[in-house]
């Protein structure tokens, strides 16, 4: 997870406030602002045209993992038919994802992110003008997240906590919920342990030493990362007074929630397991599955749908810090401060004209002249009226 919900890039919108980037849209209905545009911008998507392309591309990728699930559990031999509830809702998440995915760069704004983030990536030209620009930027931009640290610290590791918390729960979770990985044991009881991808052994191991016991504890490493993280969050949601008068508790506490439920109920199961001796055990397992699949459901129309734009974003710096290597660098028309490099202020302003907002030269001011220009145009046209 590259973001959690406190931290989220969400539905960006160009304003006069300043170039922020290209917008999302969350349904087809939002790429109709463009309608009528100017000659020569691309026409706004049809909301029918664009939902019926979602939903197509939803079913191709549904049937897809479907096909990936059933070949690589070797044709169900080795799917665990206790894990249903989990695959199934992987199928739903696939579709999701599809179909919003789809609807997002349907929208002017997103399709010119989408188009631009992913030319640069795979950009020849980009490779031989800085090759150790997409390693760096992918590590730092989608690893390590240090545009975080710019605004706090304590985000930043509870941020991190959360992301590697459920890398390692998906690296995990996804495969033994398909039937890719499977743990067997020679003798039948333990101790010794082979881990098996797709039918093929890739090592063998004690289950009493140390890396038998990472490799059956995982999941519950994930949750002591997630737990801390998701509650640090939360608490900010709760204290904070700008997280409290713009949030939402189904778009933003109810992700975190989920998180803490997940972890919590799967930390209870092994809990039970050692020291109930089973107590409990069935009740809680329930608990966790219905937390799961909800939330695995939730992240396609959600703010965890951030997980799926962010590797688009990577792209869009990398347009931009290509763009600085030139010295491509557009200056303010007011003050001549840098504002940002010249494609990318091109581009905001393509995006401005495509969904018709009649001050797309604004790109090229910098924030503080802007807020001089609004000032100086309320004093002569609104304060001066009242003489």
């Amino acid at each position: 997870m590259t973001e959690p919900p406190e931290a989220s890039a969400s539905a960006e919108r160009p304003t006069p406030g300043g170039p922020t980037g290209p917008g999302t849209a969350s349904d087809p209905d939002e790429g109709r602002g463009a309608a009528g545009s100017a000659p020569g911008a691309p026409a706004a998507p049809d909301a029918r045209s664009v939902g019926n392309r979602a939903r197509l591309a939803g079913v191709a990728v549904s049937v897809l993992l479907i096909l990936a699930i059933v070949f690589g559990s070797r044709m169900l031999h080795n799917f665990d038919s206790a894990l249903l509830p989990y695959a199934v809702a992987t199928v739903f998440l696939a579709f999701g994802v599809a179909y919003r995915y789809t609807v997002w760069i349907s929208a002017p704004g997103a399709r010119r992110l989408f188009t631009q983030g992913w030319r640069s990536l795979f950009s020849a030209a980009n490779f031989r003008k800085a090759p150790t620009a997409l390693p760096k930027m992918i590590a730092t931009y989608l690893g390590f997240q240090k545009f975080l640290g710019a605004r706090s610290h304590a985000r930043w590791a509870a941020h991190q906590l959360i992301f590697w918390g459920c890398i390692l729960a998906s690296l995990i979770t996804f495969p033994l919920t398909w039937g890719w990985f499977t743990f067997t044991s020679g003798s039948g009881s333990g101790p010794g342990y082979e881990m098996r991808i797709w039918g093929f052994k890739i090592l063998g191991f004690d289950s009493l030493n140390i890396l038998g016991w990472l490799m059956f504890h995982g999941l519950d490493i994930a949750a002591v990362l997630v737990i801390p993280g998701a509650s640090y969050f939360l608490w900010r949601r709760m204290k904070d007074r700008g997280a409290i008068t713009g949030q939402r508790f189904a778009y933003d506490l109810v992700p975190l929630i989920a998180l803490i439920v997940i972890s919590v109920t799967g930390l209870l199961l092994t809990f039970s397991s050692i020291f109930l001796h089973g107590g409990g055990y069935e009740f809680l397992a329930i608990l966790h599955m219905v937390s799961v699949v909800f939330t695995l459901i939730y992240i396609p129309f959600g703010k965890f749908f951030h997980i799926v734009q962010r590797p688009a974003a990577v792209g869009m710096q990398l347009f931009k810090y290509t763009g600085r290597k030139d010295d491509q660098v557009f200056a303010c028309r007011r003050c001549e401060e840098p504002i940002d490099t010249g494609p990318y202020v091109e581009n905001l302003r393509g995006t401005m004209r495509d969904l018709r907002l009649d001050f797309d030269e604004w790109a090229e001011y910098c924030p503080r002249c802007k807020r001089v220009l609004r000032g100086s145009a309320y004093l002569s046209h609104v304060k001066k009226g009242f003489q």
